[in-house]
């Protein structure tokens, strides 16, 4: 838990998972990230679905919703994730229960970030939480919604429809004020559509930028993974951040990280590092 003014954040993890190192890291080579990150013997790198709950004190904001309950055994594989989704065991050792949810914000659609918006329900598919609105870029929902031969492995399209058949979709264009303090911010970069959010409170920020900074080692803007569909505008997104976070003394929420969920970047000597918060 992590108290900014009127605000406070809490995290919580939906599922430890793994994926390739080469995909996280791109271009950067394994004799430098290796140095960062432990890999097992198929150079799968241990991560996990880092999600936040926001109190504003006028609503309950959730962050992504993790992988969920709803994968086949092909994604199960893909993902080294073979436990049970946590989220709602999660949510309620924060004493929260999905019903409390007024909103949850996605980063974008891919099975990592969004699996957990749907369950199963009497043999149908339905929203995990009945009193939320789901807030996407309408850029992203159209890209999930028709993929690709490079997407449609991480958009299912299946598990995300419901949500508009429930009337609980709500889609923005660019960047919006959802709430007071509470800004949705289009960054592109990992995907066309995906989107950063930033909460302030009394002159306090806690931005998440999701797969843009997926670890703390990501800050350093060449740290750009694979999987990114524009990496350039990644990295033009990532310098400005940078620039914010260091004069701002902003606190960033990390989707993967395994060790730094939150935390502030300081410049030491030529270096730039991430200290934990919490």
């Amino acid at each position: 838990m992590y108290k900014f003014g009127d605000f406070t954040i809490y995290h919580l993890i939906e599922r430890k998972f793994k994926l390739d190192g080469g995909s996280m890291f791109g271009i950067v080579p394994k004799k430098i990230w290796g140095r960062l990150v432990e890999v097992d013997d198929d150079n799968l790198v241990p991560m996990q679905t880092n999600l936040f709950v926001v109190d504003t004190g006028e609503a309950k904001i959730l962050c992504d919703t993790g992988l969920g309950d709803l994968l086949s055994e092909k994604e199960q594989k893909i993902y080294a994730a073979f436990e049970p989704s946590g989220l709602e065991s999660a949510l309620a050792e924060l004493g929260f229960s999905p019903d409390d949810i007024d909103y949850v914000f996605l980063s974008h659609l891919h099975t990592d970030h969004a699996g957990g918006v749907t369950v199963e329900e009497d043999g149908l598919i339905v929203p995990r939480f009945h009193n939320a609105q789901y807030v996407i870029q309408s850029q992203e929902w159209y890209e999930a919604m028709h993929p690709n031969e490079r997407t449609e492995a991480v958009y299912i399209a299946d598990r995300l429809r419901p949500l508009k058949i429930a009337g609980q979709l709500r889609l923005v264009d660019g960047g919006a004020d959802i709430l007071p303090g509470v800004r949705l911010v289009k960054t592109g970069g990992h995907t066309a559509g995906h989107m950063g959010m930033e909460f302030t409170s009394d002159g306090k920020t806690v931005v998440y930028y999701a797969d843009i900074v997926p670890f703390s080692h990501h800050i350093k803007v060449p740290y750009v993974a694979a999987v990114d569909m524009f990496p350039l505008n990644t990295m033009k997104v990532k310098r400005l951040l940078l620039r914010r976070a260091l004069a701002d003394e902003f606190v960033i929420a990390f989707d993967h990280d395994t060790e730094i969920p939150l935390g502030t970047v300081h410049e030491d000597g030529l270096k730039t590092v991430v200290k934990p918060v919490i």
